[in-house]
C-alpha cells in the first residue's frame, strides 16, 4: 500500500565497510565459536574461536580475542593470542597487546603495544625467502 523510495537508496549504499552495516559485540558479552560475517565487527566483549570477514575488525580497549582472525583491516587496541590474516592493513594501537601469527600486507605500530608474535609482510610466505638462514632487520 505505501512505499518508500528509502529502501532501495539505503540498499545500495549499505557495502561492507558502510558504518550502518557494523557487527557489534559489546563489554560484558563472551561468545565461543566461529564468527563469520559480510561486513564490519566491533569486538569489546570477549570472543573463543575464529572471527573472519570480509570486511575491518576492530577490537576495543576491553576487547579479547583468543583464536583465529581472517579480515581485510584490522584496528587493535586490546588483545588477540592467535594467528591472524589480515589482506591490507593491520593497525596496533598503543594499548594492543599481541601473541600469534601474523600474515599481513602492512603493518602499523604505535609505541607502548605488546607484540610478541611471528609476522610476515607484504605477501611474501617466509619459506619463499630466497636469504633463508640469514638473519634482516626489521625495518617498519
Amino acid at each position: 500500500m505505501f512505499k518508500n523510495n528509502n529502501d532501495s537508496k539505503m540498499s545500495k549504499n549499505a557495502n561492507s565497510n558502510s558504518p550502518e552495516r557494523l557487527n557489534r559485540i559489546v563489554e560484558g558479552t563472551t561468545i565461543e565459536g566461529s564468527i563469520s560475517s559480510e561486513s564490519n565487527i566491533r569486538v569489546d566483549g570477549f570472543v573463543k574461536g575464529t572471527i573472519s570477514t570480509k570486511g575491518r575488525l576492530v577490537v576495543g580497549v576491553s576487547g579479547s580475542i583468543d583464536g583465529d582472525v581472517i579480515c581485510q583491516n584490522a584496528e587493535i587496541e586490546g588483545k588477540i593470542n592467535g594467528s591472524m590474516k589480515i589482506g591490507e592493513l593491520l593497525s596496533l594501537k598503543s594499548t594492543a597487546k599481541i601473541e600469534g601469527d601474523i600474515t599481513t600486507g602492512k603493518l602499523s605500530v604505535e609505541p607502548g603495544a605488546v607484540f610478541a608474535v611471528t609476522c610476515s609482510m607484504g605477501g611474501v610466505k617466509p619459506s619463499e625467502k630466497s636469504t633463508a638462514g640469514k638473519k634482516e632487520p626489521i625495518v617498519a
